[in-house]
């Protein structure tokens, strides 16, 4: 009974935050495509996910060790903090000298232009991974629900002053963009009193111990960043900077999808270290998977079904082709949730390697079909290539898992329907107009029986509680 109510209430402190910071700047989606044009937003989307990778790197993925230590309470603060803040700080020095030498000798123009703002939104996205990942540990979901709220308002009213009333275009978007997060890492830092922890001192051991459980999470940073976005410079490389803005706005509608599964996850974590059974005799575990699986895969097969749907209220002008997408990346996005979900048990016992093997293997195959697919079939075949190797991905960790913990599902059950979700894609794609909905609405039926009685065991579990 605790460990679903210290679920249920980090999932409900969680939708608070993801509710406002997705779903609002979802709606935001007909202004950016209004008011960028592709190449902009191209440009934009290739800087956010060039820093995503940097980070792991420059600090040997230090966060995710903030998270694993701080979520054990016997764990030293004052060194979790310190050594989190020394690789933080010896990052953003490697990212200003990198800026500084390209400036100089101008070897890439186009970040010459951007150098400001893109060491900007480094500080800023390196710092916030950090605080939030310390504060998810130290369990004060709350504090991190709120200050999200914050910053969803701050970045969406900077947007619309921004793009709207300035007119700032590209610039004042990548300024929108930053400011947000970094007044929530303000009110976090301050309301936590983080800084009192921090200390000159050396924490060798706990430093070592840190770097133990991160080093091998680089790999695995690499990997998931190489199965997420190695497409996009793919798609740059033989369609262009336009085509890559049509394919990042592609993935707008499936964020309906990443807002279940980025709250779940982030509250999952949580209670597999914390109520970790590798027998499951309770059947949390097990019950959870069947409720997680079934609420994802209903709600991928109502958004491939209503794509086209969402597409027109939400795709402006040039953008609007990009909904023949949204199907294969809805679908990659189901994958990594239940990779995500299967990872809470090998953080659970601190086997980071794991991770690091399971997404490598995705990113060979990704980076293999991107090469094949995107030459011949452009954009649609990067997004056929991540929704496979999401597959690969949650395979190989779903085999893994058996060592640490005994799950309960129906897989033959499962299979069948990501079987369907791949039919219905295809419908939805190349499919008549009229047939399309019907073929399509038959299918999403027919999955919402497969999981009737998932569906209905976990109405009763709710209610009874």
């Amino acid at each position: 009974m605790g460990s679903y109510k210290y679920l249920l209430k980090n999932i409900g402190l969680l939708t608070l935050s993801s509710f406002t910071t997705k779903l609002l700047s979802f709606f935001l989606v007909p202004l950016y495509t209004n008011v960028l044009t592709t190449t902009e937003y191209g440009t934009y989307d290739l800087f956010n996910t060039t820093i995503s990778v940097l980070i792991p790197i420059l600090t040997f993925n230090i966060q995710e060790a903030t998270l694993r230590f701080a979520l054990d309470k016997k764990q030293n603060k004052e060194a979790i903090v310190s050594v989190s803040i020394k690789y933080t700080v010896i990052s953003i020095v490697f990212v200003a000298g990198g800026l500084a030498i390209n400036s100089l000798f101008q070897i890439n123009d186009i970040i010459s232009k951007f150098s400001v703002v893109f060491l900007l939104m480094f500080i800023t996205q390196v710092i916030s991974g950090i605080v939030t990942m310390y504060i998810r540990g130290i369990d004060k979901i709350a504090d991190l629900s709120f200050s999200s709220v914050i910053a969803s308002i701050v970045t969406i009213s900077c947007n619309i002053l921004f793009l709207v009333v300035f007119k700032w275009g590209l610039i004042g978007y990548f300024v929108a963009n930053f400011i947000g997060p970094f007044i929530q890492c303000i009110y976090l830092i301050v309301k936590n009193r983080i800084l009192k922890y921090f200390r000159w001192h050396s924490y060798k051991i706990e430093e070592k111990e840190m770097l133990n459980y991160s080093k091998p999470l680089i790999a695995n940073s690499i990997a998931w960043w190489i199965n997420n976005v190695s497409d996009r410079y793919v798609i740059v490389f033989f369609c262009g900077l336009a085509e890559n803005g049509i394919y990042s706005v592609a993935g707008k509608i499936p964020s309906i999808l990443n807002v279940f599964q980025s709250i779940f996850n982030s509250a999952w974590t949580l209670s597999a270290v914390k109520d970790y059974d590798p027998e499951d005799k309770s059947g949390f575990f097990s019950n959870t998977y069947k409720a997680y699986n079934c609420m994802m895969t209903i709600v991928c097969s109502g958004i491939i079904l209503f794509n086209k749907v969402l597409a027109h209220f939400l795709y402006s002008k040039d953008f609007y082709i990009a909904w023949k997408y949204v199907p294969w990346l809805t679908i990659a996005i189901l994958f990594g949730a239940l990779s995500g979900y299967i990872g809470g048990f090998f953080s659970a016992v601190k086997d980071s390697k794991i991770f690091a093997i399971s997404t490598i293997v995705g990113a060979i195959i990704n980076v293999i079909l991107n090469l094949v697919f995107t030459p011949i079939y452009g954009a649609m075949g990067a997004a056929v290539a991540t929704a496979v190797c999401y597959f690969v991905v949650w395979i190989y960790r779903l085999i893994q898992s058996k060592k640490y913990i005994k799950l309960r599902i129906n897989i033959i059950r499962d299979l069948l329907s990501y079987i369907l979700l791949v039919v219905m894609s295809i419908i939805i794609i190349y499919g008549n107009e009229i047939k399309m909905y019907i073929y399509s609405g038959s299918l999403f039926l027919l999955i919402i029986i497969f999981y009737a009685r998932d569906i209905k065991s976990c109405m009763y579990r709710i209610l009874k509680r």
